[in-house]
């Protein structure tokens, strides 16, 4: 196993003498992921060496952008594709407990970095809104009944209020009431505890605080054309200046690709065994963008509805409160497409490129097992704006085309994994791929992983620095940056208020949108 981050234990104090294509820790991709795993190894050991490489000329410019991501603070309160009703009708609510605990260890980490001035303006990236569930029907409305009795007992879930009044939902959501007619089946719960995260400017701030500590450099315009394993077991990673059209080579004890939907081909590069029968099925993203500010003043609030029978979970549709750079937006979707490339400024060479001998099968056998999904996305990309207006008003019944434009959002990578059962099957979600020593490792996957980084990279550390991380000074820093670590928030409810009550206090979450 790696046993450093990466210098021995015994020279925690100095920084190693490093030729200028040497490094401890190489990051690739300029991401919240990487971000988030480059700051806590700066915490954690503040001497290790660390180089990121971002292919584009500027942070944050894929997923993590504003206007590519729906800036929910996943926590579970109003996604109801995290709560699946089992086939006797009762709901499943334990991935929406793990998702929950796991934003409360992001928000930990973030007002730790507020308390210490790592960064500034909490109010710049993170806002208090509320999370609401919406839907219609009778079907829908008894789930949601039921999702509801099931969630308000557990302490994490406390605050949320459940009602089926026309009058209380003209309070709670006036721009979707209006138009509605007076014997409509509809249901909503909300939770007052919500967030509206802008993941741009988390992730830029960041980068600003860790480009100015000794030892880390962010390299722009940088696109890594090659990881291979030397013979001394370090990691040699081929670079290319794209403004200079120059290539180096960079060694490093330990690699992390958080590249976004590009990690799957940086990934298969490395030649790990691990990575072996791993593919990727790319989905782009549009949404409807409010212009006229009479009706974006009209809703505060992001609500979820609930996906079509047969859509997949990408689809659930919502309708979001946005603050972006200060000014508050709205936006409805997603409404998905299909595309082969693997990033919003991508190659549509990337899917083709991915296909190898060890992943074709999986490949195969997910796409057999999910033609609905293929069909769905067909359906999508032959949209009109009629057909979007259509599914707008859904939600906003008196919705006018002159009010809306089209913004085009981030493109994600769904993972495909082998499966002894089917061959292959599709994952909605975030996996980490690791080699067998934690030397490098690559995340895969979407939603919900920048709500979650926190938690992702803590695991991650644990998962490549097994012995570095049962240290009693990697320890104490740890529970110095997330005060919970090693008890259960989503076990003690005591914890759980006490964490909410300090996170709430310096991340400045009492506001609201008002003050925008």
């Amino acid at each position: 196993m790696c046993h450093y981050f990466c210098a021995n234990n015994n020279e925690m104090g100095k920084r190693n003498k490093k030729t200028a294509d040497e490094a401890d820790v190489i990051l690739i991709g300029a991401g919240i992921m990487s971000a988030t795993l480059g700051t806590l190894i700066n915490e954690l050991h503040p001497s290790a060496s660390i180089e990121i490489f971002e292919r584009l000329d500027e942070v944050a410019a894929e997923s993590s952008d504003a206007w590519n991501n729906a800036g929910t603070g996943h926590s579970a309160l109003c996604e109801l594709n995290y709560t699946p009703q089992r086939p006797d009708g009762s709901v499943d609510i334990s991935k929406a407990i793990k998702i929950a605990e796991a934003f409360e260890v992001s928000k930990e980490f973030w007002s730790y970095l507020v308390a210490n001035k790592l960064i500034e303006h909490p109010e710049s990236f993170i806002r208090s809104i509320p999370h609401m569930s919406f839907v219609f029907g009778a079907d829908n409305v008894t789930f949601l009944r039921r999702r509801y009795e099931t969630m308000r007992d557990h302490h994490l879930f406390h605050g949320m209020e459940y009602t089926e009044d026309h009058e209380v939902l003209k309070q709670w959501i006036p721009l979707i009431m209006d138009g509605r007619k007076p014997d409509e089946m509809l249901a909503a719960t909300k939770i007052d505890i919500g967030t509206d995260v802008n993941f741009g400017a988390l992730t830029r701030a960041l980068f600003l605080h860790l480009t100015q500590q000794s030892g880390v450099k962010l390299k722009l315009a940088h696109e890594v054309r090659d990881i291979e394993r030397a013979t001394d077991g370090r990691w040699k990673v081929t670079v290319k200046n794209l403004t200079t059209d120059k290539k180096r080579t960079v060694t490093a004890k330990f690699v992390f690709i958080g590249a976004g939907g590009g990690s799957l081909l940086l990934l298969e590069k490395s030649g790990i065994p691990e990575a072996k029968g791993f593919g990727g099925f790319p989905v782009s993203g549009q949404w409807l963008k409010c212009t006229n500010p009479d009706v974006i003043a009209r809703h505060r609030a992001k609500v979820y509805g609930k996906a079509a029978v047969g859509s997949p979970p990408m689809s659930v549709p919502h309708l979001d409160t946005r603050v972006i750079d200060g000014k508050t937006a709205l936006l409805f979707g997603p409404y998905a497409g299909f595309s082969t490339k693997f990033l919003k400024n991508g190659s549509w060479l990337d899917l083709p490129a991915s296909i190898k001998l060890n992943n074709i099968r999986p490949m195969l056998a997910a796409g057999m097992d999910n033609i609905p999904l293929t069909k769905y996305l067909i359906n999508q990309v032959r949209q009109s704006p009629e057909d979007r207006l259509e599914a707008l008003r859904q939600y906003v019944p008196t919705a006018r085309k002159e009010d809306w434009e089209l913004e085009v959002a981030g493109q994600r990578v769904q993972v495909i994994k082998k499966d002894e059962k089917h061959g292959g099957v599709l994952e909605f979600g975030t996996e980490v791929v690791s080699s067998a020593d934690g030397s490098i490792a690559a995340l895969l996957g979407a939603s919900p992983g920048a709500s979650t980084s926190v938690s992702i990279m803590i695991d991650l550390l644990a998962r490549c620095f097994p012995e570095r991380a049962k240290t009693a000074q990697y320890l104490s820093k740890l529970r110095e940056m997330v005060p919970s670590f090693g008890r259960s928030i989503a076990a003690d409810e005591q914890l759980c208020r006490e964490t909410r009550e300090r996170s709430a206090a310096l991340l400045k979450l009492e506001g609201t949108l008002e003050s925008v």
